[in-house]
């Protein structure tokens, strides 16, 4: 495994983040013991860096962590981070007022069973509440010892000026994968600017680009992913098609295509750490040698060029 120091945050972490959105239920059914083992493979294979968010399944998700991590999450080396700002409301809906941060930094804390959270990141911009209040909230709840490092989620660069003049903002975690690279444009550049730690989620593209979907494949209905562009219509045949390019690409190469993605969202530059879920231990065993895949300039330009077939896609918001 290697590691990093997460921008001006100064945490060092591994270059892959165990992200465990798929406790909460979001993904379909959890098997409890699959995912404990998961994170006691993604702790074996050095992974000491462990992303969550109240929202994945209001209480779930960090509570699962918690307790696949045991003793582990008391480790000096290993790094929690959790998010904030959603409501569950028929659904769920932004909050970043601060009597909903205060409120949920304290269920974060009671789930995960710390007395203070390592990195705690506003989970998706809201609106309605002005950046300064939201901003002015974490730094409080910061001196008085129960946040130690702030950042935020799914933030254009617009919005990260702004909150950054209330409390600079240590990282970022934006949706980045080879389907998906409107990034690079503005947000990227700001965040290397600034040296923002840049913690990307989504490299497989939401499993898209982890090589076990074909064409007429579909989810159940309690997956998000049901339904949606990403995994039906016409998009997700082409994007198919790419895929299976890829990948035969990444073979020729002794790699499979998981790993190429994985690899070459850790090759752009900025980007500091890739999240990776799993739902059990192969999952995150089979990502982790990304970290050890350095691809040249002649590689890249090649992807560069198998990507010019696919159809761009996004991922979810809350109210989707």
């Amino acid at each position: 495994m290697e590691y990093v120091k997460l921008g001006r945050s100064g945490l060092r972490v591994s270059r892959i983040c165990f992200g465990s959105w798929q406790f909460g239920g979001d993904w379909g059914q959890v098997d409890g013991d699959e995912a404990k083992a998961a994170v006691h493979a993604a702790l074996d294979v050095g992974i000491t860096f462990f992303d969550t968010a109240q929202a994945y399944g209001f209480g779930e998700s960090e509570s699962l962590l918690a307790d696949a991590l045991g003793d582990d999450i008391h480790r000096e080396d290993v790094v929690l981070a959790t998010k904030g700002g959603l409501r569950p409301a028929n659904g769920v809906e932004r909050d970043s007022s601060p009597a909903w941060l205060r409120e949920g930094v304290e269920q974060s804390l009671r789930q995960l069973g710390v007395e203070a959270i390592d990195l705690y990141q506003v989970h998706w911009p809201d609106p309605d509440v002005p950046f300064e209040d939201t901003a002015e909230t974490l730094a409080e709840l910061k001196r008085q010892g129960k946040l130690r490092h702030v950042g935020v989620s799914n933030f254009d660069a617009q919005e990260l000026e702004h909150f950054d003049r209330t409390l600079p903002v240590e990282t970022l975690q934006p949706p980045y994968h080879l389907f998906r690279r409107e990034i690079e444009r503005d947000v990227l550049p700001w965040c290397r600017e600034h040296e923002v730690g840049v913690l990307a989620y989504g490299p497989l593209a939401h499993g898209l680009l982890s090589g076990r979907f074909g064409p007429g494949d579909e989810l159940p209905d309690d997956d998000w992913r049901h339904g949606t562009d990403l995994f039906s219509g016409r998009a997700f045949e082409r994007n198919l098609e790419v895929v299976d390019e890829l990948a035969r690409f990444a073979r020729d190469r002794g790699h499979t295509v998981a790993q190429l993605a994985v690899a070459w969202t850790l090759a752009q530059p900025g980007v500091h750490v890739a999240i990776c879920g799993a739902r059990r231990p192969s999952h995150i065993e089979g990502v982790a040698p990304a970290v050890e895949l350095d691809l040249s300039e002649q590689e890249l330009a090649e992807i560069d060029r198998i990507m010019e077939g696919a159809a761009e896609v996004a991922g979810p918001t809350p109210e989707g």
